[in-house]
Formats: C-alpha cells, sequence, structure tokens
C-alpha cells in the first residue's frame, strides 16, 4: 500500500492541536540511518487507509518529499471517544534487516470440516495473528490456516500449518499454541416433566372424610376486651 505524507516544521502540543483542527494528523518516521522526521497526513484518507487489514500487518511506501520509502506502521493513537487519529508512528525499513511485526490469520474450510458438518461442532479461533520475524521481502500479509481436516473436539496448532519461507514465529516461551479448536455445543436444558406433580402435593395432604383433602385450619379471631 502506498500513502502520502508530508514535512511538519512546528511541533508541541499547541502545534499538533492547530494541525487537528486544519484536518491533519501529526506523525514520525523514524529508524534506518536517517535521523526522525516530522511529518502530518491527511487525517481522511489516513482514517480510511487505517480500516484495511493490510496497512497494519505489511511493509508500506510513504511517498515524502518526492521520495518514496518503505515503512512499517508502529503506533496509532486515537482519541478517546471521536472518531479522531491524534497521531502515528512510522519506522523505517532497511531490504537487509530482518524485522517483527505481527500478522493476521485468515482461517478457511471449517464449514467443510467433519467436525461441523456431521458432529455440528461450534469452532472457536482462539489466535487471531502471530508475530513473525522475517525479512521486509518476507513478509506475508496474513496467514492462512486450513480448518477443513478439523475433527470432533479437535484442535489446529501452529505445528499443523507450514510458514511462508524465511519466516519465522516469535514463540515467547510458547511451545505450540491452539490456533483453532472444535467444541461440542452446549446441551439444551430439557425441562422436567410435570406428570404425577399434582398428585403427589395431594398424597401430602392429610385426607379428610370421604376421601376429601381437610379444609386448612381457620385462625380464631382475637377477642376484644370487655369494657369495665
Amino acid at each position: 500500500m502506498k500513502f502520502v505524507a508530508f514535512e511538519r516544521a512546528k511541533q508541541g502540543t499547541g502545534a499538533s492541536r492547530r494541525l487537528r483542527i486544519s484536518g491533519k494528523t501529526p506523525g514520525i518516521v523514524y529508524g534506518g540511518d536517517t535521523q526522525p522526521q516530522l511529518i502530518e497526513i491527511d487525517h481522511n484518507a489516513l482514517w480510511h487507509a487505517l480500516k484495511k487489514e493490510a496497512f497494519h500487518s505489511s511493509v508500506l511506501e510513504m511517498e515524502l518529499g518526492g521520495n518514496v520509502s518503505k515503512v512499517l506502521l508502529r503506533d496509532v493513537q486515537y482519541h478517546p471517544f471521536r472518531q479522531l487519529v491524534q497521531h502515528i508512528d512510522f519506522q523505517r525499513v532497511d531490504a537487509k534487516t530482518r524485522m517483527t511485526l505481527k500478522v493476521p490469520l485468515h482461517f478457511k474450510g471449517e464449514e467443510e470440516s467433519e467436525a461441523v458438518k456431521i458432529d455440528l461442532n461450534l469452532v472457536n479461533h482462539v489466535t487471531t495473528e502471530l508475530e513473525l520475524n522475517c525479512l521486509p521481502t518476507d513478509l506475508p500479509e496474513f496467514i492462512e490456516v486450513d480448518l477443513s481436516g478439523l475433527k470432533k473436539n479437535g484442535t489446529v496448532t501452529l505445528k499443523d500449518i507450514k510458514l511462508p519461507k524465511g519466516v519465522k514465529w516469535v514463540s515467547h516461551g510458547k511451545v505450540n499454541p491452539v490456533l483453532a479448536s472444535a467444541v461440542s455445543p452446549a446441551a439444551e436444558e430439557v425441562d422436567a416433566p410435570a406428570e404425577g406433580a399434582a398428585d403427589a402435593a395431594a398424597a401430602a395432604a392429610p385426607a379428610g372424610k370421604g376421601g376429601k383433602a381437610a379444609p386448612a385450619a381457620k385462625t380464631p379471631a382475637a377477642k376484644t376486651p370487655a369494657k369495665k
């Protein structure tokens, strides 16, 4: 993906506030052999770009001052309740340096799996992204996970998929995380049959003459004290 940025001369809280009022978003580009560069981006164009998955997980082309450079999105700061991007950070990409980035998982084939078609299992996407380490040219936009072989109450783990060539998973101490799992649907609650309940209640009450249940005893009314 490609986007256009412009050099930003002023910095500080006041300058950034005025920039946002004018419809621009302040940002910065850092990394590589050059100094950090203050930039500004059209807010509407940036807002729509941020809605695209590829903008977050792929190497971007940034046009700045007539030059195009490779960058990665590293941080976005949103307003607490307004639809406003307050600040954005990019990192320059070196083609010969490995980088680490989170890449989304795309699941497919679960409707064709035995777990869903035959056993009516529900499929949970346990992991939605993986942190990968690779060269910029090897970075995938997403990782596809095929669930068509999922069995009843089964799981699909990282070892069940194949990462692209040159791409390594950053484990953070985990051995083989579960990516998706099939679980049986919760059993429907069935109301207990009410047949015989009325008879049991009647049998519990003491029987009167003629087999009829004795009427409830009446509470005697309180006597009014006699006047002296």
